[in-house]
């Protein structure tokens, strides 16, 4: 990678990190008595099957089996979202409650949300009832505030341990445009009781390295159920994620080193409504291990703070406008020529307090 030949140097004023063990995030439960309706193809599709059957060179009854099969997938695989189902969307506050039709559109499971691609994303309709936010208009707003609303209503109501936003596509398409060319930088956060040199008054620095990975770009989504409605090019951006990782845990670990937070640019909806949702999931450590405990009990690898802050990082260095030329020549340079890179000008412009 390109940082290669500049690591070596920069791990010198990056304090030591230890490795951990990555936590998975999800967990299952059972489900029983699960009883789905079963589709009547031969009463509700018939001219329609005979018709695709005279197009496709197959019998009425070979095209209806096929249907069949694709149907009983279907309900194996609603059988696994709903065993995976966890809980709703905790009330809000009353300045800030979303309407009832858009509180019922927070879901860990929908109709929709099996994946029919490879990638590695967790989807949007395991977070988002995608069907039910469809029935009704929702302005941007309004999917604003349920986003951050369900996020707060995480992990015992704290939201500790994940962060959310929601971007503009047009601001999105611009760090899209730029990331592409320029997948991997570094970024410094502040470590106040970190060691440093005897008599040095200089603040001592961890640097993460960040690494934006692009996940094709997600169908847009319909409320139809129809087997026969044409599949459509979806026109959204391209899903992507932003993984940080202690340039000392990569240093020790190389590709088996743990992300200490991942951050996934959801683009469902910049289509239909114009947003890309941005949800950001801190790692668990284990209990010896991370930022101190809260109120529930759970560890982190990073705190709520240091996650907000890479966050707003990436929005500087990624999201180049007038005034912001410094930072894009630094990025430029980090790619193009690590050899005239310094990290100590990467400070001037990661110092919010100057």
């Amino acid at each position: 990678m390109v940082f290669r030949h500049w690591l070596s140097a920069a791990l010198r004023a990056s304090p030591s990190r230890g490795s951990h063990a990555l936590r998975s995030f999800s967990s299952t439960r059972c489900a029983h008595d699960i009883t789905l309706p079963r589709v009547n193809y031969e009463e509700k599709y018939a001219e329609k099957l005979q018709r695709r059957a005279q197009e496709q060179g197959k019998s009425v009854a070979d095209l209806r089996a096929e249907l069949k099969e694709q149907e009983r997938q279907r309900r194996l695989q609603k059988l696994k979202e709903e065993s995976s189902k966890g809980p709703q969307l905790a009330q809000s506050s009353p300045a800030s409650a979303p309407s009832s039709s858009a509180a019922s559109s927070v879901s860990t499971s929908s109709g929709s949300s099996s994946r029919k691609d490879s990638s590695p994303v967790k989807p949007l309709s395991s977070i988002l009832n995608l069907d039910k936010l469809l029935e009704k208009p929702h302005t941007p707003e309004q999917i604003s505030l349920l986003w951050r609303a369900y996020h707060e209503s995480r992990t015992g109501g704290t939201g500790r341990g994940f962060l959310c936003a929601t971007v503009p596509v047009e601001s999105y398409d611009k760090m899209l445009e730029v990331s592409a060319k320029y997948p991997t930088f570094i970024l410094p956060v502040p470590r106040e009781n970190a060691q440093v040199e005897e008599g040095s008054k200089k603040p001592a620095y961890e640097f993460y390295l960040m690494e934006w990975g692009f996940h094709g770009s997600p169908p847009e989504p319909a409320t139809t159920s129809d087997l026969f409605s044409p599949t459509k090019a979806s026109s959204n951006p391209q899903t992507s994620t932003i993984l940080f990782t202690p340039l000392q845990e990569y240093k020790l670990r190389q590709s088996f080193a743990t992300p200490y937070l991942v951050l996934t640019h959801y683009t469902d909806l910049a289509k239909s409504h114009g947003l890309v949702l941005l949800r950001g999931e801190i790692t668990p450590s284990g209990a010896s291990a991370g930022v101190g405990a809260g109120e529930d009990g759970m560890r982190y690898m990073l705190s709520q703070q240091d996650a907000q802050l890479l966050a707003i990082h990436v929005q500087r260095f990624y999201l180049q406008h007038e005034g912001s030329e410094e930072r894009a020549a630094l990025l430029k340079t980090f790619h193009e020529a690590p050899e005239q890179f310094k990290w100590e000008k990467l400070l001037v412009h990661t110092d919010f307090s100057a």
